[in-house]
């Protein structure tokens, strides 16, 4: 494993402070968020520290103020032990005046956030960070950009350097730094089955203080990690986990568990893409369920990377969530984001990277091989060709993202086919 190149978010963050009061970075437990704002922190407050957190929250009743002193850029850790910190610091970057006063980390949206009065707009900044991408871990070779493919001129070439076997593993491992870091690959494994047992066990119980069963967290984990990359309902994971379980869940207690999860930033589902069409066909409008990370879904499963080897099937399932991972970070350093296409024919586009300036590129991710590959293809001109085009701009390109393969290339029908060890922002 080599060294990890730095975090896109530590750029994205420098942009945030030189332009805003504040900046709330969100994001899930152990993705890196306090090591990112400690880097550019004048002052901390750990409003967590075993020491200081009974006085932590007197003072927050009695002199909220005196938490907020210090040098700024002031970071404050875990701030929504205390959501009245949210309108304190409001007030206060209205009343100092300037920008990069303020950093709030945490690894959960507040319990009661009947105590946040205001929205914070036009004082804070919002930085979502997620577990690490193959390029700022090390692993992929950066050779394709994808801010460059909205380039018109931009010629795609690279070499990957990763194997299905390489693939299989950092799948399983995911993109948490301290995994990252390890030195042997059962250690960096070993890190995400703890990681796993601290969800199901503790932080979604925590997160609102509700008493979840650990047991009933891990069925319900397990049946969202068969059916991702769908747009399943929450009837349609109770069906699953109950042709697979003894015991039933209500639909209630679903959606509290999934709620809790969308909390703790462990599932991340993506919205549907709505394009002019030239056709009326009836696009679908159901979010897709991902994890913000695929190693929660391999963990729940209890997978490992010779069991993905085993079962391509899962493997793809898998390396959609990774690539996804990948694609929402990437599009985030270019002020875009991600989406996913589906239509009432069964025509779908796994991602959509969509641009404030109205640009957009269309991806299939596959693990790659040429009958794959193809099918990616057709799926992708089938879309483009339906997009009316006299209402909005074509497809900048589109784009096969694989697992596997030697190099990146354009195809003779102007089809990009990038391996994932080759992509960066």
């Amino acid at each position: 494993m080599s060294d990890y190149r730095s975090r896109i978010a530590d750029k994205l963050l420098q942009y945030k402070l030189e332009a805003i009061g504040a900046v709330l970075i969100e994001g899930p437990k152990a993705c890196g968020k306090t090591t990112t704002a400690e880097q550019q922190a004048g002052s901390i407050l750990y409003m967590d520290d075993p020491e200081h957190i009974d006085q932590n929250l007197q003072l927050a009743q009695t002199n909220i103020k005196q938490l907020l002193q210090g040098t700024t850029p002031r970071l404050i850790d875990e701030w929504q032990l205390v959501p009245q910190l949210w309108d304190a610091i409001r007030f206060e970057v209205d009343h100092r005046g300037g920008d990069g006063l303020f950093m709030l980390t945490g690894s959960a949206v507040p319990a009661d956030a009947s105590k946040i009065n205001h929205s914070g707009a036009g004082r804070f900044g919002w930085l979502t960070m997620r577990s690490m991408t193959l390029w700022e871990s090390g692993e992929s070779s950066g050779d394709v950009s994808l801010e460059q493919l909205f380039s018109s001129n931009y010629v795609v070439e690279g070499t990957n350097n990763l194997s299905l076997e390489q693939i299989a593993f950092v799948t399983c491992r995911g993109g948490w730094p301290k995994a990252v870091l390890k030195k042997s690959e059962r250690a960096a494994l070993s890190q995400i089955h703890e990681y796993y047992q601290a969800i199901i066990r503790s932080d979604i119980s925590r997160v609102d203080g509700i008493n979840r069963d650990a047991e009933r967290a891990h069925r319900l984990v397990r049946s969202y990690a068969r059916l991702q990359g769908t747009q399943t309902s929450a009837t349609v994971i109770r069906d699953d986990m109950a042709a697979k379980e003894s015991t039933e869940m209500s639909l209630v207690t679903i959606d509290s568990y999934l709620g809790a999860l969308r909390k703790i930033f462990v599932v991340e589902d993506m919205p549907a893409w709505n394009p002019n069409l030239r056709s009326k066909t009836a696009i679908r409008t159901t979010d897709t369920r991902y994890f913000v990370d695929p190693s929660i879904a391999v963990a729940a499963l209890g997978l490992s990377p010779s069991d993905l080897i085993g079962d391509l099937k899962t493997f793809g399932l898998l390396f959609e969530t990774m690539a996804v991972r990948d694609l929402r970070v990437y599009a985030e350093a270019i002020g875009g984001k991600v989406y996913h296409y589906r239509d009432s024919n069964g025509l779908e586009c796994d991602a959509v990277v969509h641009l404030p300036n109205g640009k957009y590129g269309l991806v299939e991710i596959k693990l790659g091989g040429e009958k794959l590959i193809e099918e990616g293809v057709i799926s992708l001109n089938k879309l483009a060709s339906k997009i009316d085009t006299t209402r909005m701009l074509e497809p900048s390109f589109r784009m096969v993202l694989t697992a596997v393969g030697n190099y990146a290339y354009m195809r003779t029908d102007g089809v990009y086919v990038v391996p994932i060890g080759c992509l960066k922002d």
